[in-house]
């Protein structure tokens, strides 16, 4: 009776009914090689091993609730995840928010606000037109005004029911939170903040670095083996990070093109590049994890069933790095043929079977819409 009451209560606070509070940053184990060793070993929160295999909540737990909302991040720390994702992108006003993209017109009700019909607009972003309402235009409290809502209706309509209950979070807040759910759950729930366009906010006056690092000091979570983790598709937003903070760090890959601060600058590397041995090489001087596409690790055939495994883990351990692979999803349609069941594309199918497959190659991370189905995954026996 005492963990089921122990559940609800965590059901109930990922609901978003607790009531907000303020936290005191976690105190960090001592900095040193150790501490390196063992950020290096799994990440906060996780040792070596299969146990150890981190599980990260994809926006929180996108496949339960609407994405970057406390409720999403409760309800995966509740499931059993280790990190909890936070996208940041900026607010006029220059403060760090969690947003899926810096466009909010899917994932607000903002276009539903007349008072802010003028804002919709079109911009080039990293070399794309998009049309819409940007949290850039915004300050921090006209954000607050606004409700998240379900990304993926379609795919999701369950979440729906959900829309209009959360309030965008601050980074500092997802900060907080993660505090709060570490001391609620007697474990280090470490937060995982991905820099979104920085070459971009960059170019408008609204680097997203600088209060990232800021903020990370404050809390004082510049160590090894403290709760967070920074992740960017853009090398040169990681370096820049680098050369101000010793948390561990995360070359996120894309499966085609190059990093866009690549093409901004005109450097002809590829994600393919530096996928290879000595890409690898040349990512392991500044980051710690290389965080592929699941497609990376194991290919989909032109039928749409699971091909030969490439030996991209292989060749990241031998180059001293982790990896974490994205992003794991148990409707049909990002599935493998052969491990789809049911007739609709958004009926689940074998997805512990998904999760086994890469677990047999040997990888450390899963960034997933489904922590609980993961955290399962990852307590099976080797088949």
């Amino acid at each position: 009776m005492k963990k089921l009451g122990i559940m609800a209560l965590a059901l109930a606070g990922a609901l978003g009914l607790a009531a907000p509070s303020q936290a005191a940053p976690s105190q960090p184990a001592p900095n040193g090689e150790g501490a390196e060793t063992a950020a290096r070993a799994g990440g906060p929160g996780r040792g070596p091993g299969r146990d150890g295999v981190v599980v990260i909540g994809h926006r929180g737990a996108a496949g339960h609730r609407p994405e970057h909302t406390a409720g999403g991040y409760e309800l995966a720390v509740a499931m059993g995840a280790d990190w909890i994702e936070p996208d940041l992108v900026p607010t006029k006003d220059h403060v760090l928010v969690a947003r899926h993209e810096n466009d909010i017109s899917g994932t607000t009700d903002v276009s539903t606000r007349p008072e802010f019909a003028s804002r919709r607009t079109t911009k080039v972003i990293d070399g794309r037109s998009v049309t819409g309402w940007f949290t850039e235009d915004f300050t921090l409290a006209e954000l607050k005004t606004l409700r998240a809502v379900e990304r993926l209706p379609s795919v999701r309509q369950r979440n729906t029911v959900y829309n209009g209950v959360y309030r965008i979070m601050t980074f500092q807040e997802v900060l907080d939170l993660a505090e709060r759910l570490s001391r609620r759950y007697d474990r280090k729930i470490a937060v995982f903040p991905e820099t979104k366009h920085p070459t971009y906010f960059r170019s408008i006056g609204l680097p997203l670095e600088e209060p990232l690092i800021e903020t990370v000091r404050r809390n004082g979570l510049d160590r090894r083996d403290a709760r967070v983790v920074v992740q960017s598709f853009e090398p040169s937003s990681l370096q820049r990070v680098r050369r101000a903070l010793r948390v561990p760090l995360w070359q996120a890959l894309g499966t085609t093109g190059r990093p866009y601060d690549h093409v901004a600058s005109g450097d002809p590397t590829t994600y393919a590049d530096m996928m290879k041995p000595e890409g690898l090489a040349k990512i392991s001087r500044y980051a710690d994890w290389i965080g592929p596409d699941k497609s990376s690790v194991i290919p989909l055939n032109r039928d749409g069933s699971a091909g030969a495994p490439t030996t991209l883990v292989r060749d990241a351990h031998a180059a001293g790095l982790k990896i974490g692979v994205y992003t794991f999803r148990s409707e049909n349609q990002y599935l493998p043929a052969g491990l789809r069941r049911g007739t609709a594309p958004t009926d689940h199918g074998d997805a512990l079977a998904e999760y086994r497959s890469h677990l047999s190659q040997g990888v450390d991370a899963f960034v997933t819409d489904y922590p609980d189905t993961a955290v399962l995954a990852r307590s099976l026996p080797t088949p």
